[in-house]
């Protein structure tokens, strides 16, 4: 039995999808688990899997219709009952209600009543999957603090092969036991997080910049957020954004933005995480008009930004904790170790942009923690979800 399921009130939302026959089986897993389920099905879904079958395998009546005697008010109750509701299979069309707040069924009744987290497994045909419309429903329904169960890749009811899949049953008990196992060790625990990367303005139109995307960043956040601390992401300028509900994102531009924004919210942070690409330099006068192009070449002179790094961990106290990054290219170990004591870091991260996976707009990151007293930690490539949980234990071992 796992202990992190044990006692957990699960709603089940199943819609109109053939993958519903998975349903039976997570169904099956979450009650092996200890859990308690609670099945509501679409109209729809009734037509691919019978509702006797998952009143058998949960031991308690499904719901699917929010008129009936049985199911009036039901959707409110059972929307303040659950710890978890999980919505598998999630159709486009069961997606696009949620995303909008459409409600013309019990499933999407309960869903708008739900106080609980909220997880959802799409399941559709490729087409569909790639859609501009369901791509817009999802950043929608992420950026609403729901949680996306990625989709599989194989081969779909339709005859194609690609994504759409219904994540398979275990995965999804799996990763709903990682998400309420997760410990609250961070509690209360004030932490600012930068991200991303800073623009320093030339002129209206052109700007000194570098490829971070914010990815890892975001995903420290989350992860920090996910164990209870309060969560500041100084963010600068990315097409990406945190699904967590409780992480408060600060959007920034400059590097001078990012500092006076850092310098402030650090006075009242235990911890600060410093994963922002900050430009070391800026033009030193910015055109307020377009530089045009004329004859010759053109010099613009750079000055130093102000160092944030520097300057928390100089101001920093006993009871203060800085952690730093190092993306180098050469000299990776030398040159981290020199930036640790320079800037007064309790740990700083490494990663290497010759190290395949590693650096930039990727997904995964391959790192090495080195400590203020000598230690280093080094890590396989892994996810870059995966490389935030390892920082945050590092950081917790500390606290």
């Amino acid at each position: 039995m796992d202990s992190n399921l044990s006692g957990k009130k699960i709603l089940l939302g199943i819609s109109g999808s053939i993958a519903a026959y998975k349903s039976a089986l997570l169904t099956r897993l979450f009650i092996k688990a200890g859990a308690e389920v609670q099945v509501i099905m679409t109209p729809s879904a009734t037509d691919f899997i019978s509702p006797l079958t998952l009143s058998t395998l949960s031991q308690r009546p499904v719901f699917s219709d929010v008129h009936s005697s049985e199911g009036w008010n039901n959707h409110v109750e059972l929307g303040l009952w659950a710890d978890v509701m999980i919505i598998a299979p999630a159709t486009a069309n069961t997606l696009a209600k949620m995303a909008n707040g459409i409600c013309d069924n019990m499933l999407l009744a309960a869903y708008l009543s739900a106080r609980c987290p909220v997880f959802f497994a799409p399941a559709m045909d490729l087409d569909m999957w790639e859609h501009f419309t369901t791509r817009a429903n999802l950043e929608k329904l992420i950026a609403g603090g729901n949680h996306l169960i990625p989709v599989g890749h194989g081969e779909l009811a339709s005859g194609l092969v690609g994504a759409g899949r219904m994540a398979e049953p275990a995965d999804i008990v799996q990763l709903v036991s990682d998400f309420t196992g997760q410990t609250q060790d961070l509690k209360d625990k004030a932490v600012i997080v930068t991200a991303g990367p800073t623009y320093e303005a030339i002129d209206p139109v052109r700007f000194i910049g570098n490829r971070s995307s914010g990815k890892m960043g975001i995903a420290i956040a989350e992860a920090l957020a996910s164990r209870g601390a309060k969560v500041q992401l100084i963010l600068g300028p990315s097409n990406l954004k945190t699904a967590h509900p409780s992480v408060r994102t600060i959007s920034v531009e400059s590097a001078q933005e990012m500092f006076e924004v850092a310098t402030d919210l650090f006075k009242k942070a235990d911890v600060a995480i410093l994963a922002a690409a900050v430009a070391d330099y800026r033009p030193a006068v910015i055109s307020d008009k377009k530089i045009k192009k004329k004859a010759g070449d053109l010099s613009i002179l750079l000055e130093r930004t102000q160092d944030i790094a520097a300057t928390l961990g100089a101001s920093k106290t006993k009871k203060q904790i800085t952690i730093g990054f190092a993306l180098e290219t050469n000299d990776e170990k030398a040159n981290a170790k020199g930036k640790l004591h320079k800037k007064n870091f309790n740990f700083i991260v490494l990663n290497s942009l010759r190290d395949k996976g590693a650096g930039f707009r990727h997904d995964t990151n391959k790192i090495t923690i080195l400590h203020s007293d000598g230690t280093m930690l080094e890590y396989p490539l892994k996810s870059k979800t995966a490389v935030a949980t390892d920082i945050v234990d590092e950081l917790v071992k500390i606290i």
